[in-house]
């Protein structure tokens, strides 16, 4: 089930992003900073009580053109009335009850969407009073918080959390493979979920955002069942949607969550542009497989190395994706579209993949006798025993002496020797480095 989303929103400087930062916490520390991902501060994941959520701050969306600083607050609520599950509505003690505020509240109150009101700014218990004066706005009852002392985080995430949906089982059984088509808009993500079902199931249009929900169809093909997700879309049409690159991450995330396989769609006739990474970074943050399908290759010049330079393009863009595998397609003429599928099974099993504990320990012994560890002032790191723990995506915990001294280039180098042996392709490899107790 996909976990989760809540909206931070309300007018600049009221401490969106402090709050966002205290509801991550380290996670966003955690996240592999590696060149080739483009990262931001749009979204993150927190926990409570054992409940994993996505978190947004919408002070991240930026609204292209001239709009007035009002209209820009409308149109980040509106954004995230589209996504979330539960809205956070932060406003600032210290300014009072404000035009815009009063503004956003009647957009939040008409979305029908469960709100919980965060007053920001109340650093000590003379302020607490003036928090009653925004029960005015409608909204509720008013949390007081303060995003610089950590004051009433827990508060409100345990308001937060009361509205989540439940979390029930999965719609859909194991043995089905759930892919999710992710990308910016128009690079063609409907017209390859109609080529794929060999139907017009969803609305094409050249103009961007023109697919008004993420859509689920299930389907068999050659005895495997399968789920495509198609998140292109938008729900609004207008300028400020089409505008916001950063919606079109907004949107790919629950579907994400969904999705076992996520298919990175590019335009192979305009080429890879930053928004690119944007999206395929949050695939491989949330652990998820991954192919990358370069559409509309019919319409691009080529001679017999244009896909090979392509792709080298794509290995040079998303470095620390080279687990990846890249797929050339035409949704419009279905070529080269046949071998799609068994790429979508084959990465789905490799993320899947389970290898027994006495293979795991045999190939990491053997890349460690051909290339000790170095030395860190002195100490040498041991490598005691390793197992894996986890599959979707495969999560190895290596068990050592002293985990600060596994440096990430060794880290990568074993990474390396594992995928050598087994495989895993298309799918990221997560591993854990713990110290070695007598439990263990």
């Amino acid at each position: 089930m996909a976990r989760p989303i809540i909206a931070i929103v309300g007018r600049p400087n009221v401490g969106k992003s402090t709050i966002f930062n205290r509801i991550v916490g380290d996670r966003l520390a955690i996240v592999e900073d590696k060149p080739g991902v483009t990262r931001d501060r749009l979204y993150g994941s927190g926990e409570w009580l054992n409940r994993e959520f996505s978190v947004i701050d919408t002070g991240g969306i930026e609204i292209d053109g001239d709009d007035t600083l009002l209209k820009s607050v409308r149109a980040q609520a509106e954004l995230a009335i589209e996504e979330a599950d539960v809205i956070i509505f932060m406003v600032d003690a210290k300014a009072g009850v404000t035009a815009s505020d009063e503004e956003v509240a009647q957009l939040l109150f008409r979305s029908k969407k469960p709100i919980v009101l965060a007053v920001n700014k109340v650093d000590n218990l003379q302020r607490q009073d003036e928090i009653y004066e925004f029960y005015s706005l409608g909204i509720g009852e008013p949390i007081g918080i303060s995003g610089s002392h950590g004051i009433g985080i827990g508060d409100l995430l345990e308001a937060a959390s009361s509205h989540f949906p439940d979390d029930q089982d999965e719609q859909y059984g194991e043995e089905v493979i759930r892919f999710a088509l992710i990308g910016r808009p128009n690079v063609g993500k409907s017209s390859l979920t109609n080529a794929i079902l060999g139907e017009e199931r969803v609305i094409v249009s050249s103009e961007a955002g023109t697919t008004r929900d993420a859509i689920d169809t299930p389907f068999e093909r050659d005895g495997q069942k399968f789920v495509i997700i198609d998140t292109a879309g938008m729900r609004k049409r207008g300028r400020v949607y089409e505008n916001t690159e950063k919606y079109s991450v907004m949107r790919a995330m629950k579907a994400i969550e969904r999705a076992d396989v996520a298919l990175i769609v590019i335009d192979g006739d305009e080429g890879i542009i930053e928004q690119d990474k944007h999206i395929a970074g949050y695939a491989h943050d949330a652990g998820k497989a991954a192919i990358f399908v370069v559409n509309k290759w019919d319409i691009v010049d080529k001679d017999d190395k244009t896909m090979q330079q392509f792709t080298q393009k794509i290995r040079d863009h998303f470095l620390f994706m080279s687990y990846a595998p890249v797929v050339f397609v035409s949704a419009k003429t279905k070529q080269r579209l046949q071998k799609l599928l068994p790429v979508v099974m084959q990465v789905a099993e490799q993320h899947s993949l389970r290898v027994q504990t006495h293979m795991l320990n045999d190939v990491v012994s053997d890349a460690v006798a051909y290339n000790p560890p170095p030395t860190d002032k002195g100490k040498r790191l041991r490598l005691n025993y390793v197992t894996q723990v986890a599959v979707k995506p495969p999560s190895i915990v290596l068990f050592v002496n002293e985990p600060e001294l596994m440096h990430f280039s060794y880290e990568r180098y074993l990474e390396n020797k594992i995928r050598a042996a087994f495989g895993f392709e298309g799918t990221p490899i997560r591993l854990f480095t713990r110290r070695k107790s007598s439990d263990d």
